[in-house]
């Protein structure tokens, strides 16, 4: 690389050079770009297809009708404003902030990277059973390119005796309701026994032969998040301007086409009829605080990771209210779109709506499709649906990607950020091999076991971890200066309240509740074994067990007595701050070379053993330390 290149980037004393950053000749050259975000949009339309997800479509509804109707929007905006929102917006001021991703971003207290180590660990897992999800996505899609859905009818070599089809029995104008207890309808068993095969495995541990077609599906996913995520956030956050976007464009057409269906309104009614004797049950608010925690996905390292891609004085506070408001109306929406189309398929079957409304894969894999077959051109409605699940499923993924090589090409900026593209290729190898197991016969009850346990009770552990650090460890005012230096102004009452007591309060309860109501998991009839079990808890533990190694690690690169080390670490590394030069103002400016106010670095280097603050100028910091000394006389 050429001198004069190097010659652009920030210059750090000798002062503030880290010890880590000495190792070999590192120093004798400075460490590829990390990109921007070519246009502040491509960051907000990023954030947007991050949180809208499947889980919009398939768990909000069934969460809403099962949680008191439209009673369960008061408990749901309310945690929505206790801990989504404020959480939200502490993840994207760290990122932006920092410039750095879910690792490097620990350098803001060195002794808690291993809740960077746990992020990481748990979005990898998240991340092969997720794009597993997508292929089952593109399966259906390619099916439905036909004259005639395949689950249309029964009669086929996969059917069983069991199958009723509708449509047989309206032809025989059946006057009264037919009893479907113990019936199984065409798309089900299409699902079950074609798709997945799952007739071929005995259980968890008889994974059985792998499905083929369904092994080309996934590697032509792994294929597509690789092309769209080739050139980072510079390729991803153009390809988003279609994939955040398109899904509300079919959501639109399938919520007129639902609403205009003859038993629609019977749909609509049972999903928001208020039944506000359900808001006295603790269950309920759980309930909302958990669909509010997974729908935005904090915790996960996507939204720090985007925010790291963005210019300094990006306005995240517009943008923490534009996407998180915007996620949960689009949830609402889905509800509609969804239960509409459930209440003419209920009664076109004759039999209630909660015998037809299920969450989940159920939702999108079998009810769905199911009712798809009811409308005339099925094939077209169909094919609108699975393309709408397959763009919101992809906005999610790259995040996940993207998350996991920013926060790897970080950590060793001079080896790997050259070689980006090739290293994201070898992560995407890698986690597509080791979803080969779930494209077996056998692959869902492995699906379903990540599913419970990856991003469980160890997710809550990292948010919760993130949260006390930032208030306690790091500190609030130091927190809300750096804010204030990125912005222009401090975050008000609202937030530090909900980050020094509320968000961490409900996200406790979160996890106490997680704890004791744990059941095992269940596909359908069919229960885990112990041995699955243990296996499932392990992954969430091993994510919480992270930190504490991360501490021990971080410990033994200190010197002098435990209590000394675990102080030392505690605090900011040397060179934790803005990553740019220009943006060093306040605080940092002196600790730029040729600075003539050497005062703030010396006053806070004694104070605190580090630099730990940032204001928008040097003066105010000056006065600020001033005032502190005074009161303290």
């Amino acid at each position: 690389m050429s001198v004069l290149r190097c010659l652009d980037r920030p210059v750090t004393p000798e002062l503030l050079v880290s010890p880590s950053s000495q190792d070999g000749d590192l120093g004798s050259e400075c460490p590829e770009d990390r990109g921007n975000w070519t246009g502040r949009l491509d960051f907000l339309l990023s954030c947007i297809g991050y949180c809208v997800g499947l889980g919009n479509v398939w768990r909000f509804p069934y969460r809403a009708y099962t949680n008191g109707g439209g009673a369960f929007l008061v408990p749901y905006f309310i945690m929505l404003a206790i801990c989504g929102i404020p959480i939200f917006f502490m993840e994207l001021s760290l990122g932006q902030f920092s410039s750095l991703g879910p690792l490097a971003v620990w350098k803001i207290s060195p002794l808690f990277k291993g809740v960077g180590m746990g992020t990481i660990l748990i979005v990898s897992l998240v991340a092969i059973y997720y794009n597993m999800i997508i292929a089952y996505v593109l399966f259906y899609l390619f099916a439905s390119l036909t004259s005639d859905l395949p689950w249309q009818h029964c009669g086929n070599w996969w059917n069983t005796d069991l199958c009723l089809d509708h449509h047989v029995i309206k032809a025989g104008n059946t006057t009264f309701p037919v009893n479907i207890t113990n019936t199984v309808s065409p798309s089900e068993e299409y699902w079950s026994r074609y798709v997945l095969h799952i007739q071929g495995s005995s259980g968890i541990g008889d994974p059985g032969r792998i499905r083929w077609n369904l092994c080309l599906c996934l590697l032509l996913s792994w294929t597509i998040v690789y092309l769209c995520i080739l050139k980072g956030v510079k390729s991803s956050g153009k390809v988003v301007y279609f994939t955040a976007t398109f899904p509300y464009l079919i959501l639109v057409m399938l919520l007129i086409r639902g609403v205009t269906l003859e038993g629609a309104w019977k749909g609509i009614r049972f999903y928001l009829t208020p039944q506000f004797d359900h808001l006295l049950s603790s269950k309920v608010w759980i309930e909302a605080a958990l669909q509010i925690f997974y729908s935005l996905g904090v915790g996960f390292g996507g939204l720090l990771t985007f925010a790291s891609y963005n210019t300094f004085h990006q306005n995240i506070y517009r943008d923490t209210f534009i996407v998180t408001l915007g996620n949960a109306i689009t949830s609402i929406l889905a509800g509609f779109a969804i239960f509409s189309v459930l209440g003419y398929m209920s009664q076109e079957l004759g039999v209630p709506v909660n015998q037809v409304a299920k969450a989940g894969p159920g939702l999108a894999f079998v009810v769905y499709p199911q009712a798809m077959t009811m409308l005339p051109l099925s094939p077209f409605w169909s094919f609108l649906f699975f393309f709408m699940l397959l763009t919101l499923g992809l906005d999610s993924q790259f995040a996940f990607m993207e998350t996991i090589v920013t926060a790897v090409t970080d950590e060793f900026p001079y080896y790997l950020r050259p070689k980006k593209a090739s290293f994201s290729a070898v992560i995407c190898i890698a986690l597509f091999l080791m979803g080969l197991i779930l494209t077996t016969e056998g692959g869902m009850y492995w699906l379903v076991l990540l599913d419970d346990y990856s991003a469980g009770f160890g997710l809550m552990v990292v948010v919760i971890t993130t949260c006390l650090v930032v208030t306690r460890v790091y500190g609030m005012k130091r927190f809300c200066r750096d804010i204030h230096m990125m912005l222009g102004f401090k975050p008000g009452p609202y937030f530090r309240a909900c980050w020094m007591v509320l968000s961490p309060a409900t996200m406790m309860a979160l996890l106490v509740y997680n704890i004791i109501k744990y059941q095992p998991s269940e596909y359908g009839s069919y229960r885990f074994p112990a041995w699955a079990e243990v296996l499932g808890i392990l992954m969430g533990v091993l994510s919480c067990l992270m930190i504490p190694m991360g501490m021990v690690v971080a410990v033994l690169g200190e010197e002098g007595t435990l209590w000394e080390r675990v102080q030392q670490a505690s605090r900011p590394a040397m060179d934790w701050g803005p990553s740019l030069e220009e943006n060093r103002t306040g605080m940092y400016v002196a600790s730029l070379a040729g600075s003539q106010s050497p005062k703030p670095l010396m006053v806070h280097m004694r104070k605190y053993g580090g630099i730990t603050s940032y204001e928008n100028t040097a003066i105010e910091v000056d006065r600020e330390i001033e005032e502190e000394e005074e009161s303290m006389m």
